[in-house]
């Protein structure tokens, strides 16, 4: 029990130091002493910097993939097995904007680490992105099912792009409110989930004309 509490301790520290100053200005002195153990703990529990940061990013990102795994079993039960476009991109974004955006979420530690995660470049989060791709291929699969006939290749690009814009909006709500003086409202979370799908579902079944090249042809 006492081993759980420290490891824990470590973990709440680290997110809110994290959370508050960026991953770069944090070290492990400050840590050790915000959670009130020793260092020799931090490397016990988990050996580096990294794999501390990998954990935590791992931990959160868990909640977020089980949930959107989760409405996306909905949305396919209720179309009989094939969901509908638009539910499937609600599921794919919705978990991640709704995590981190808000005024109540906004001020959690736990949205906080995760907007830095999507902010700063950091070696252990890119690994894991890179790596852990499992489902987002459950959401490729529950494309093609709702678009059989889509070029495959499409549907990798849309979710790409669907997720960049989630990425995007969460780390520039900031800028988006200077720029458009307000009237864009980056606390209502529900519109933004509505405007991002709605781009999504668009570039995946508009038919794009071909691009002409200089010449004409």
């Amino acid at each position: 029990m006492a081993a759980d509490h420290t490891r824990s301790a470590i973990l709440s520290a680290a997110e809110r130091l994290y959370a508050a100053r960026g991953f770069a200005d944090v070290t492990m002195r400050d840590i050790v002493t915000a959670a009130n153990v020793n260092l020799s703990a931090v490397n016990y529990h988990f050996g580096s910097k990294d794999e501390l940061i990998a954990e935590l990013f791992v931990t959160r990102s868990l909640v977020t993939n089980r949930e959107r795994l989760q409405e996306l079993k909905a949305a396919e039960s209720a179309g009989d097995g094939r969901a509908a476009i638009d539910d499937i991109f609600t599921a794919l974004v919705g978990p991640t904007l709704r995590g981190c955006l808000g005024p109540g979420k906004q001020r959690s530690d736990a949205a906080r680490f995760m907007i830095r995660a999507s902010i700063e470049s950091v070696a252990p989060i890119r690994k894991i992105k890179n790596r852990e791709v499992d489902h987002l291929r459950r959401f490729a699969a529950a494309i093609r099912r709702a678009l059989p006939d889509h070029d495959p290749a499409d549907i990798f690009w849309s979710i790409h792009f669907a997720l960049a814009m989630a990425h995007q909006t969460i780390r520039d709500t900031e800028r988006l409110d200077k720029l458009s003086d307000g009237a864009c409202d980056t606390d209502d979370v529900a519109a933004i989930v509505t405007r991002i799908v709605g781009v999504s579902v668009l570039m995946l079944t508009h038919r794009a004309r071909p691009v002409r090249t200089a010449t004409g042809r």
